[in-house]
């Protein structure tokens, strides 16, 4: 079994003495060459998980005072940041005995960690059941398939709570009692899970910009990212404000319900790993405010990331006149955009349920 041993990415300098290219008129900087370190060689996939690069996005907010820089979980080998937490809570599962070579992994996931945990069983030679809810894109599925997994699919919301969280976490009980031998990962309450996050994601953060991260964005469904990273920062003495952003509807910071079509950002409980004490202040964004911030990353820097990417970003537009000049501000962008073709990158999908916005990221219109 490998050891978790994850590269750490060094920030690339500021633009200085960058080449400009005249294009119609108008002076455009080159990004400015460096010296690439030599290559690592991972023992295996998962050993690729982590080392994520740290990109400093000069065009979002090109008259900001601040410098603002995104996280690219994106680039994990499975598409996301729940590749970190999937791969820390099945090794040591395995390790500990609680995970055997004939057992059958059972989680429930709306996609990310799905995929995360389908591609480290494949790995491994697990058998995997992600049970899944209407919000699953196809997209998801197919990825989860190509890997293995066996998807088990819940249509109804839970009657009690009306929640869709509520019914596929019942339906995870269900299985685990019908088959013997079965593991829950259990995501929303594994420390595993916040502790990926302390040992890699926010001390690569760290290392890059040499612990000066004035304020950290984070998106939240189960808590482990902004719990692990928050923890770091407490632990290890940054001067960081923490701000966990959050869907409008979801039941993590707030009692009001309401409907939500972004995946992976909010949750429908407050999960145990949610600890208030590492979050400074929560910031809701709604299912426009991710969409318009996944379009506009996509014009003006050419990343296409997720729906929380984009909602992550609207919340740093949402902060930005709290935010200092001079400051160093790090938004972490869970996911790649490549999932969300048919829905917030889809016109007519963004038609069909928000009307004509495109004024919105196209810049002759201001977002909310």
């Amino acid at each position: 079994m490998q050891n978790y041993n994850p590269s750490f990415f060094r920030s690339s300098r500021p633009g200085k003495g960058g080449a400009d290219l005249q294009s119609g008129g108008s002076a455009v900087e080159l990004c400015d060459p460096q010296p690439g370190e030599m290559p690592r060689i991972c023992d295996g996939i998962l050993d690729a998980v982590g080392g994520t690069p740290l990109v400093r996005l000069r065009r979002y907010l090109p008259d900001a005072g601040f410098q603002l820089y995104a996280k690219l979980e994106a680039l994990n080998p499975g598409g996301s940041i729940k590749d970190r937490p999937a791969r820390l809570i099945l090794e040591d599962a395995l390790r500990t005995g609680a995970l055997k070579a004939d057992s059958v992994v059972i989680e429930s996931s709306s996609g990310n960690m799905g995929i995360g945990l389908a591609q480290a069983c494949r790995y491994y030679g697990l058998r995997f059941i992600c049970v899944v809810d209407c919000k699953t894109t196809e997209s998801n599925l197919r990825v989860m398939r190509a890997y293995g997994a066996e998807i088990d699919y819940v249509a109804e919301p839970d009657p009690e709570s009306g929640e869709l969280l509520q019914a596929r976490l019942k339906r995870v009980q269900v299985l685990l009692k019908e088959i013997e031998g079965s593991f829950w990962p259990n995501q929303y309450a594994n420390a595993k899970n916040s502790e990926s996050h302390f040992s890699t994601t926010m001390h690569e953060v760290a290392a890059a910009l040499d612990g000066k991260v004035d304020y950290l964005f984070v998106a939240t469904s189960t808590c482990g990212t902004v719990r692990g990273c928050g923890e770091y920062v407490r632990e290890n003495g940054l001067n960081t404000r923490v701000i966990a952003v959050d869907a409008y509807g979801s039941l993590i910071f707030s009692d009001v319900r309401a409907p939500r079509m972004v995946p992976g950002l909010g949750a429908g409980l407050r999960p145990p790993l949610c600890d208030l004490s590492v979050i400074d202040e929560p910031l809701h964004v709604n299912d426009l405010d991710c969409v318009v911030g996944c379009r506009r990353l996509m014009g003006h820097e050419s990343i296409l990331a997720g729906g929380s990417s984009g909602g992550v970003l609207s919340a740093v537009e949402l902060y930005r006149d709290r935010i200092p000049d001079g400051a160093s501000v790090v938004a972490i962008l869970p996911d790649r955009g490549e999932r969300y073709l048919e829905t917030l990158f889809s016109d007519d999908w963004v038609r069909e349920h928000f009307g004509d916005v495109s004024s919105l990221w196209t810049g002759t219109g201001e977002a909310r």
